[in-house]
């Protein structure tokens, strides 16, 4: 096992290369271990530009700086620009050059029905994919600068992303008849030199290093040692781990401190063996949060003193338990219950602590995810009669998918027919209209038992849902049709008293405003958050330990964020996960601030 090497210099990856990617479980830091990267290189002399390759990016509230899909300089750094891949403006900007070249030359119903075409979801991804590649594959189009730091979605789209240039290539190479998911004005085959340059570039270690950020968690180092495998497989060998949020109790006798600390040690000293070779770096926990230059800037230098949170508002505020939510919707007898939010924040526990309790009480229930990285299987304590567990597994649905198309639209084409449609149903972006038609049928389920939905991470979540109409229109215009569960998704996700979506966040500024965000969005689309459960909270404890003291103050203010407004709110304590680490508190009148 490699020793880690403990640093406080400027630039939290050694030896860096060109093209920089932070990716991991969502909530283990990667944002901001991005982001003082870049401010540390470009304090030492570098051109750097910051991209966020995440649909539901907070890079802006990070640096502190509104950012666009074009690069914007970055107050307060010289030497850094950043930006964010919009995928519906790179959508947009798609169909346009698609569509140039033939308006005024094709009549106006054609142009139509090639707009209609490129309406759908798969557009929007391959749109940004496009983004992507161009920043990673086209040496000209980041020329002005000397790192390109890619600041990524939660584990599981990250690897689809990654994954694509070699999936669209080989899609390509193989592709004899020039049809795919986006039909044949696409342009695909003129992106192929760009897709090839973009995998080569991935595979390079002189060129590209992938650090894969992670807690001192258990959960958190098993999603890092499946990505590394995972990555290994597209040929990235070039990997480096960055272990964040370390914590040693200063306070001995603060319980809490300890556990917290006795978790971290427990869970390194259980990491998996290959994981445990790959060169590390080491960020220990700090006492504020990580939002503006001068924060990120303290992030690099970790020795350097910081002055605690002042004194602030500590009048209790209500929240309700999880227990009295759980029991109103048992009262149904049946639904559906999503939890959503940003990664990291605890929706796969959340949703297998209400999916037991359910059963608990006798219902049948089914325990599913829709995030690729996620295990809902280990957040269930035992096995229970009235239990299902499921996962919507991507490469199953493709192609039961496929199959499902071949068989029915399929049955009536001739040889030539079948093999064009053969070449679509292989396109990548299938997948999503597979994974869509799935969940469609497991929300179906909730008319006669209760499903229990985790969620993928706050953007590709979004993505499924806000673009629900979107992925409804593929689906109609696919040859197979629609099925009925596809038709009935959205009056059943809009409908408050089938679906119940519990947005889930931690008492921290990023994850609150980005369920904040996604609340709103929701709500445009005609679905009303059933409740929000703050996570993981210090406030119903009593801790002494300095550390644990300041960040237990500066959660005061979150926490009333969410209060304030009209919303239901579950405060759930911190816990290691043993029993007796943090109980339930009595009353659900809690005291915010600093005190003990």
């Amino acid at each position: 096992m490699l020793p880690p090497r403990k640093r406080s210099d400027i630039v939290l990856v050694t030896a860096p290369t060109r093209i920089l990617f932070f990716t991991g479980k969502g909530g283990v830091g990667k944002t901001s271990s991005a982001c003082a990267t870049a401010i540390a290189l470009a304090d030492a002399g570098q051109r750097v530009l910051l991209v966020s390759t995440d649909p539901a990016s907070n890079l802006d509230e990070v640096l502190g700086v509104e950012l666009t899909a074009t690069p914007t300089q970055v107050p307060e750094v010289p030497g850094l620009m950043a930006l964010n891949i919009d995928p519906e403006a790179a959508a947009h900007a798609y169909r346009e050059r698609i569509l140039a070249p033939y308006r005024g030359k094709l009549p106006a119903v054609a142009i139509a029905s090639i707009e209609e075409q490129l309406s759908g979801a798969c557009t929007v991804e391959i749109a940004a994919f496009d983004e992507f590649t161009l920043l990673l594959g086209d040496p000209a189009a980041t020329a002005a600068y000397d790192h390109v730091i890619f600041d990524t979605a939660p584990t599981g789209h990250t690897l689809r992303l990654l994954e694509l240039p070699a999936a669209w290539t080989n899609f390509i190479d193989d592709n004899a008849g020039g049809a795919s998911c986006l039909g044949p004005l696409s342009g695909l085959k003129a992106q192929q030199g760009l897709y090839a340059s973009s995998k080569a570039a991935l595979a390079d270690p002189a060129q590209t290093t992938l650090i894969l950020v992670a807690r001192a968690d258990v959960a958190s180092l098993k999603e890092a040692e499946r990505t590394r495998q995972e990555l290994a497989t597209i040929g990235m060998q070039n990997i480096r781990l960055l272990l964040n949020g370390l914590f040693t109790a200063t306070d001995r006798t603060d319980p809490i401190a300890l556990a917290l600390e006795a978790r971290g040690t427990a869970a390194i000293a259980s990491m998996p063996t290959d994981l445990a070779h790959v060169p590390r770096e080491e960020l220990r926990l700090l006492p504020f949060e990580l939002l503006g230059i001068d924060a990120l800037r303290r992030l690099g230098h970790p020795d350097q003193p910081y002055a605690l949170p002042l004194e602030i508002d500590r009048s209790p505020i209500a929240t309700e338990h999880l227990d009295s939510l759980v029991e109103e919707l048992a009262r149904r007898g049946h639904g559906v219950i999503l939890t959503m939010g940003k990664g990291g924040v605890g929706k796969t526990t959340i949703a297998a602590r209400i999916a037991m309790a359910l059963a608990d009480r006798g219902y049948a229930t089914t325990l599913t995810t829709t995030d690729p990285a996620a295990h809902v299987a280990a957040a269930i304590e035992h096995d229970h009669a009235h239990l299902t567990v499921t996962r919507v597994d991507p490469e199953a649905e493709t192609k039961r998918y496929s199959d499902a198309v071949l068989a029915t639209a399929g049955a009536s084409l001739d040889e030539g027919g079948r093999a064009l449609l053969a070449e679509e149903l292989r396109s990548p972006c299938t997948t999503e209209i597979a994974v869509f038609t799935a969940l469609a049928a497991t929300v179906a389920e909730g008319e006669h038992r209760f499903v229990v939905i985790d969620t993928a991470p706050t953007g590709h979540t979004l993505l499924l849902l806000d673009a629900a109409e979107s992925y409804h229109r593929e689906v109609l215009r696919k040859p197979s049709g629609a099925t009925a569960d596809v038709r009935q998704l959205l009056p059943r996700l809009r409908d408050p008293a089938f679906t119940s979506v519990i947005l889930v966040t931690l008492p921290e500024a990023t994850p609150i405003h980005e369920a904040m965000q996604l609340e709103r969005d929701l709500m445009r689309a005609e679905i009303h958050p059933f409740a929000w459960l703050i996570n993981q909270s210090l406030t119903p404890l009593s801790v002494t330990d300095p550390l644990l003291r300041s960040r237990k103050s500066a959660e005061a203010q979150r926490i009333r964020e969410v209060v304030s407004g009209d919303r239901r709110v579950v405060l759930e304590a911190w816990t290691d996960g043993s029993p007796g680490t943090a109980t339930r508190p009595a009353a659900m009148l809690h005291t915010v601030g600093p005190a003990s």
